[in-house]
C-alpha cells in the first residue's frame, strides 16, 4: 500500500517535531490500553471507583490531548511544507501510474478506517466519562473520606436508587454548569484538605426544593390524611416493644382548585411563606411572612426578648435572607438520613437484625454506641467488648448456650453506629437534625409557638391537631394498630 519510502518521509515528519512526538507516543500507549480498559468496564469486571477516574478522567483527556498534539506537530511544525509537499506528490504519483487507483482505495479505506476507529473509541471514552462523573459511586466513594457519612445515608435512604446528580444538579443547563462549577471547587478543598468537617448543611447551591422534588412527587397527589406507624422499643429486660400511630393532615397546596390545608399549606402558591433565619442550619427563625396576592403581608417575629438571646447586638435589626419556604425546609434530609442512637437501634430490633428477646439488650447497645471513640475501629472493638463484659457478667449462661445469637446483637449494635457516626469527619450522634416532626424541640417549633404577629401580638399556633391527629403513642399492642392490621390481613 505504502512504499517503504513513504513511511520513511510519514516517520521523518512526525521524529521531526517533538510535539508530533509526544502527541505520537500518547496515542500509541493509550489507544490499545484505554480500548481493553474500555471493554473490561463494559463488562463490569472491574467495579472500582478509582479505575474509573483514572480512565475517564486521566486517560481520555490524554487520548484526545495526543491526537491534537500529533496533528499540531505535523502540520504546524518545521515539517508542515514537506508534508504538503510529500502529499502532492503521493497522490500525483497514484493517479498517473496504471494500477495504482486499488492501493489509493485501499490507502483510503484503512485511513478511515483508522480515523472511525479513534472516533469511536474516544466518542465512548467521552461519553462514559460524563456518566462516570454523574455516578453515586463518583460522587460519594472517589472522595472516600470526606463523602462516606453522605454516602453511607444516601445507600440506607428512601431515594437510594434514585442518582445523585437528579438532585443535586438536574437537567436545567444554568442549575448544571453552577453545579459543576461549585463541585470543582469542592474538589479543590479536598485536594488541600481545607473542606468543613462536618460538611455544612444546608447546601447552598441546590436547586429549589420543589423544582427537584416535584420531578416525582406531584403536587396535585398532595391530598388529604395519611396514617404514619412507629415502633420503639423500651430500655426494660423485655426490651418492651409500644408504638405510635398518627393520622398526619397531610393535606394540598390549593391544587386543582380546592383551598391550600393541612401541612402542605406551607408551599402554596397563592398563600405563599418566606421566612428569614439567624443561622445557617436555618434553625433559628427570625421572622416569618405570609403573602397573599391581594392583601397586607401578616408578619410574625420573635419576642424582643427572645431575639436579643440570639444575637445580643441585633437591636431589631433583620438578620439573613428572606427565603421562599419549599419542600426541603421541613424535608431537609429527604436522602442524607442520618438517625438519632435510639431510632437506630429502634430499626435493627423492629427487622431482628439486632434479636429484641435478648435481655435489656437495647440499654445496653444504647450505652454503649452513645460512647465516643476516636475511629470506627476502635468502636467496633470497644461496643463488642462492652456488651461482652456485661453480659458475661449478667448472664453467661445464656451467651454461652447461645453465642450466635450474641453475636447478632454485636454485630447489629455496630452496624447502627456504623451507619450513622463517623469520626474523622466529626459527625456525631445528633449532628445533622431533621426538620421533619418536632422531637428535639426543633423543626415545626422553630416557628410554631415561638414567633408572633407584629401588630395583634398572636403566637404562630402550636396546637398538635393542626397537622396531625394522636391515635396512639408509645402503647403496648395500640388496640387501632391491631384493629387496622386485621383489615388488612
Amino acid at each position: 500500500m505504502f512504499s517503504l519510502n513513504s513511511y520513511k518521509k510519514i516517520g521523518n515528519l512526525i521524529s521531526g517535531s517533538k510535539i508530533s512526538v509526544i502527541g505520537a507516543s500518547l496515542v500509541s500507549i493509550l489507544l490499545p490500553v484505554l480500548a481493553i480498559s474500555i471493554f473490561f468496564d463494559s463488562l463490569g469486571l472491574i467495579d472500582n471507583p478509582y479505575f474509573g477516574f483514572l480512565l475517564y478522567v486521566v486517560m481520555t483527556p490524554l487520548l484526545t490531548l495526543g491526537i491534537v498534539l500529533l496533528f499540531v506537530g505535523s502540520f504546524f511544525s518545521r515539517g508542515r511544507e514537506e508534508l504538503g509537499t510529500f502529499t502532492v506528490e503521493y497522490l500525483k504519483e497514484q493517479f498517473t501510474r496504471p494500477g495504482r487507483y486499488a492501493r489509493v482505495r485501499k490507502f483510503l479505506n484503512f485511513t478511515v478506517a483508522i480515523t472511525l476507529f479513534l472516533v469511536f473509541v474516544v466518542g465512548i471514552a467521552s461519553y462514559s466519562s460524563f456518566q462516570y462523573t454523574s455516578s453515586p459511586s463518583f460522587c460519594g466513594q472517589f472522595c472516600h473520606d470526606v463523602m462516606q457519612p453522605q454516602y453511607t445515608a444516601f445507600k440506607n435512604s428512601p431515594h437510594s436508587t434514585v442518582p445523585c446528580v437528579d438532585c443535586h444538579l438536574g437537567k436545567d443547563a444554568d442549575w448544571a454548569e453552577r453545579s459543576r462549577f461549585t463541585g470543582v471547587k469542592q474538589l479543590f478543598a479536598v485536594a488541600t484538605n481545607s473542606y468543613p468537617k462536618p460538611i455544612l448543611s444546608p447546601i447552598e447551591h441546590l436547586r429549589p426544593g420543589r423544582k427537584t422534588c416535584e420531578q416525582c412527587h406531584l403536587p396535585d397527589k398532595f391530598h388529604g390524611s395519611r396514617l404514619y406507624t412507629k415502633n420503639r422499643f423500651l430500655p426494660d429486660e423485655k426490651n418492651t416493644k409500644v408504638g405510635t400511630a398518627i393520622l398526619m393532615k397531610v393535606g394540598s397546596g390549593d391544587i386543582q382548585g380546592n383551598m391550600a390545608h393541612g401541612i402542605h399549606w406551607h408551599v402554596s402558591e397563592n398563600q405563599q411563606v418566606l421566612y428569614r433565619a439567624a443561622d445557617h442550619e436555618r434553625e433559628i427563625i427570625t421572622e416569618v411572612r405570609q403573602v397573599e396576592k391581594g392583601k397586607k403581608d401578616i408578619i410574625y417575629t420573635m419576642a424582643a426578648d427572645d431575639e436579643e438571646k440570639v444575637n445580643p447586638n441585633a437591636g431589631g435589626a433583620e438578620s439573613g435572607e428572606l427565603r421562599k419556604m419549599d419542600c426541603i425546609d421541613c424535608h431537609n434530609r429527604p436522602t442524607h438520613i442520618f438517625l438519632s442512637a435510639e431510632e437506630a437501634l429502634d430499626q435493627k430490633l423492629s427487622a431482628n437484625i439486632i434479636p429484641p428477646y435478648l435481655p435489656f439488650i437495647k440499654r445496653q447497645a444504647l450505652a454503649a454506641i452513645k460512647k465516643k471513640y476516636d475511629s470506627r475501629e476502635v468502636a467496633r472493638v470497644e461496643i463488642s467488648r462492652d456488651l461482652q463484659n456485661w453480659y458475661s457478667t449478667n448472664y453467661p449462661e445464656l451467651i454461652l448456650n447461645n453465642p450466635s445469637l450474641f453475636e447478632r446483637a454485636v454485630q447489629g449494635t455496630v452496624q447502627a453506629y456504623e451507619e450513622n457516626v463517623f469520626p474523622k469527619m466529626d459527625v456525631e450522634w445528633g449532628v445533622y437534625k431533621n426538620f421533619l416532626g418536632h422531637t428535639d424541640g426543633s423543626g415545626c417549633f422553630r416557628c410554631h409557638g415561638k414567633l408572633q404577629e407584629t401588630q395583634s401580638g398572636r403566637i404562630i399556633s402550636s396546637d398538635c391537631n393542626l397537622c396531625h391527629v394522636i391515635l396512639a403513642e408509645n402503647e403496648e399492642q395500640p388496640e387501632i394498630i391491631k384493629s387496622l392490621q386485621e383489615v388488612i390481613d
